[in-house]
């Protein structure tokens, strides 16, 4: 099948930047419209970005990578660009994810890793790095894709009104957290094994001022990989004890810092088996279904500690069960 933007990327290295006896080759796809790829010559590599003006903002990307390496994060750097076209060279960090290469003797490792560079991220400036904010609208939009994707079109399931409640809750819980840089996706996909300033950071264009626990749940309570109860927590409260060190707000209390942690574990959750059931049905990508079970087991563990959850609880109570394991 004929590619244009694909013929178009290549015609951008050879003939605009002289990139000559190179092999192009396919890197990674994400959730999104971006597409990856590696750039083989003499030995070497780079990452071609292809994104295309319509979908994707590389403005965003440029903006957010500089800020981002200023704070000491292990982001790629832009070598060149065509904003016009859509079309990033970057330096490749590496293929060695995160969700690939963790396991249970080497994550306190690798987290003890990603938990000190979000400490570097969460330190920095939301407005100096010109990030948006987190805002109710947004919040509330990212929810709806539950109701509307994964009950109304995965399921075939109307509730109407019901979750308005739990929604205005959970916003409500996002919104009174101390608001500071998010990356917004920080986890293991977007996180890659480096031999220095591990780990590498993908993925940051969408970075938002927003809640405290955001890429905390992100990370500990991944889509992508789950862990023990005991080891998130032991996570989550040493992080909370180093981030106050370094002047990070993180409450009043390690009990409210739970609260927000689980509550905005729940909103997440929500948007992202809305997502994955968007990404099969509009984008044709498949293979996030498989990762539905798990969120839903996040969600089912979480809103049984909490009374005031007990609508959603009801709602996923009547839900049949996903195919998969969590």
């Amino acid at each position: 099948m004929p590619d244009p933007r694909f013929e178009s990327l290549q015609q951008w290295l050879s003939r605009d930047l002289g990139v000559i006896n190179y092999q192009l080759v396919p890197a990674s796809e994400d959730a999104s419209f971006r597409r990856y790829f590696r750039v083989h010559r003499n030995g070497d590599s780079l990452i071609a970005m292809d994104a295309p003006p319509e979908r994707e903002n590389c403005r965003s990307f440029i903006r957010i990578a500089r800020g981002f390496r200023d704070l000491g994060l292990n982001v790629p750097e832009v070598l060149e660009q065509n904003l016009e076209q859509g079309f990033l060279l970057l330096t490749d960090l590496g293929e060695r994810q995160y969700l690939r290469i963790l396991n249970f003797h080497n994550a306190p490792v690798l987290y003890g890793d990603a938990l000190a560079a979000l400490r570097l991220l969460q330190g920095g400036d939301a407005e100096e790095l010109g990030l948006p904010s987190y805002n109710r609208d947004l919040l509330m939009k990212e929810m709806e894709l539950f109701r509307d994707w994964y009950l109304g079109r995965h399921l075939g399931i109307d509730i109407g009104t019901a979750l308005n409640e739990t929604f205005g809750l959970l916003v409500v819980s996002a919104l009174e957290q101390p608001q500071i840089p998010v990356h917004r996706d920080y986890h293991s996909r977007n996180l890659m094994v480096t031999e220095k300033a591990n780990p590498g950071i993908l993925d940051f264009q969408d970075a938002v001022k927003g809640p405290v626990t955001y890429d905390l749940v992100s990370l500990l309570r991944d889509c992508y990989r789950a862990w023990p109860q005991d080891r998130v927590l032991t996570w989550l409260y040493d992080y909370r004890r180093k981030a106050a060190q370094v002047g990070i707000p993180v409450g009043a209390s390690e009990a409210e810092f739970l609260r927000w942690f689980d509550w905005m574990g729940v909103q997440r959750h929500l948007k992202a088996s809305g997502i994955f059931a968007r990404l099969n049905y509009r984008d044709g990508k498949s293979g996030y279904l498989k990762d539905i079970p798990r969120v839903l087991n996040y969600l089912r563990t979480v809103i049984c500690q909490y009374d005031e959850l007990a609508e959603l609880a009801q709602v996923l109570r009547d839900l049949p069960e996903p195919m998969g394991s969590p």
